[in-house]
């Protein structure tokens, strides 16, 4: 099965927990102190709301979510042989689950994540080994979650090498 996701930024979790959850009929099935989801059946989507947005407020990224390898790694080959920009980001951990990634932007510098999610974890995010981080990343600062380096607004593209910890 695959699931549409939208992952917006909000500035009152709280208040746009109650809104969703009214809008939807339904509660979040993971509430966290920055975030919630609703992992919805009617519609298929996976809606996030979070409040890591650095001051940004509104859309984030959408994507399709995966139940298993084989659909994303055709959602994989297809981008490729399109030959769209592709980020592979490949296992990382962001949003309080552990998951197998890939990026695309669409022509208006929109990111659209693929991905399968493989569990949860109890953080936000893991943090990767700090020499692995130093090595792979010498001349870029260590920056949040969903914040690239050399960007003019908060993206949640991934533009650290394959391994590091993004939404």
């Amino acid at each position: 099965m695959k699931r549409f996701h939208v992952h917006i930024h909000v500035d009152d979790l709280a208040r746009n927990i109650d809104f969703y959850s009214k809008m939807f009929g339904a509660q979040p099935a993971r509430v966290e102190a920055d975030y919630a989801k609703w992992m919805l059946d009617d519609p298929a989507v996976n809606f996030a709301i979070s409040t890591r947005g650095q001051g940004h407020v509104g859309l984030d990224h959408l994507g399709i979510q995966v139940d298993d390898e084989a659909d994303l790694t055709a959602l994989k080959a297809q981008a490729q042989a399109a030959d769209l920009a592709l980020i592979d980001e490949g296992a990382t951990t962001c949003c309080y689950a552990r998951s197998d990634k890939h990026w695309v932007l669409d022509p208006q510098g929109l990111p659209w994540e693929h991905f399968r999610t493989l569990g949860t974890i109890p953080t936000f995010r893991e943090s990767p080994d700090l020499a692995q981080q130093t090595a792979a990343s010498a001349s870029t600062e260590a920056s949040a979650c969903c914040t690239p380096v050399n960007r003019t607004r908060p993206f949640p593209i991934p533009v650290k090498p394959t391994g590091s910890s993004c939404c």
